[in-house]
């Protein structure tokens, strides 16, 4: 979800509630912060199609740098999501597989205005990626990791009279490498490295700076082949300098935000999983703070 440049004050910021992460930022497009968490490093049930619904509700009533008075944000996101792993080799020994997700965004916002909202389709993602095989040990697994070279794609709803829109009306380029290592079959950490590039946004020539992102996640089989639990969290910081027509955009506004919690994945069977997160977020910066609940059922056909 983004929010439409230069209609708020304070140095006309964008805002934005971002679709793989429906959380309220000031420039940044949608990202995953806090979507994906244990046992990140490997498709759960080996080659074939996957389905995942994400289910996730955010909440905020600070917008931290940005001047509003008694901001008030609620976001609902429903991620569709639907992967092929292929089971064909072809680059450094990993195999091929495709990735797409299909946001959908519902959005309330306080005072209004300025924060006049609008919801519908978000900005598609589509990311071909490598996926390496375990390496094993004595006792099983001990590594598994994976590429991926996401494309967020211009497609989300856009209405430049509105503040808060579901698309963000650039292109990203949003790669990452991911991995779980095992410590034991029992005790397990896992992370989602990304990096963040935007195309500049054709109708108000503005760019939003780069910048890096990341989910973690330690977790510990509490029920054998059932149960895990832990903590996750995510972090994201603004590395360069958003422009507008070329212009270090004033104020050099730069965001930052950390989010920690609670979560379990519970596994039905080898094919089905449910995934449950919470995050708190401190340490904002330019974007807001508010707390993320996360519900993902993952199912291997």
């Amino acid at each position: 979800m983004k929010v439409r440049h230069c209609l708020l004050p304070a140095a006309c910021l964008l805002l934005a509630a971002l679709l793989a992460t429906p959380v309220a930022a000031y420039d940044q497009p949608s990202v995953n912060l806090g979507f994906t968490s244990f046992l990140d490093g490997g498709p759960p049930a080996g080659p074939g199609f996957y389905f995942a619904e994400y289910i996730q509700y955010y909440t905020a009533d600070k917008l931290a740098d940005l001047g509003v008075p008694n901001p008030d944000l609620d976001v609902w996101v429903s991620l569709n999501q639907f992967i092929y792993q292929s089971d064909q080799k072809v680059l450094f020994g990993g195999k091929w597989g495709l990735d797409v997700i299909v946001p959908i965004v519902a959005l309330d916002a306080s005072p209004n205005p300025p924060l006049s909202s609008n919801d519908g389709l978000g900005d598609i993602l589509v990311g071909p990626y490598l996926q390496w095989d375990p390496i094993m040990g004595d006792n099983g697994p001990k590594f598994m990791h994976r590429v991926e070279l996401q494309m967020l794609l211009p497609t989300g709803k856009n209405d430049a009279t509105v503040a808060l829109n579901p698309g963000s009306n650039f292109f990203s380029f949003n790669p990452y490498w991911a991995g779980t290592y095992f410590f034991s079959p029992k005790l397990t950490a896992s992370w989602r490295l990304h990096y963040l590039w935007n195309a500049e946004n054709d109708d108000t020539q503005h760019q939003a700076g780069q910048a890096i992102h990341a989910n973690f996640a330690a977790g510990y089989e509490l029920m054998p082949n059932k149960l895990r639990a832990g903590v996750n969290g995510y972090y994201l910081k603004q590395v360069s300098s958003s422009e507008d027509n070329g212009v270090t955009t004033a104020g050099d506004p730069k965001e930052q935000v950390l989010g920690i919690g609670p979560g379990a994945l519970y596994s039905f069977s080898k094919d089905t999983h449910l995934f449950f997160n919470m995050y708190f977020e401190t340490s904002a910066e330019n974007r807001s703070e508010g707390e993320r609940f996360n519900v993902r059922l993952v199912h291997h056909f």
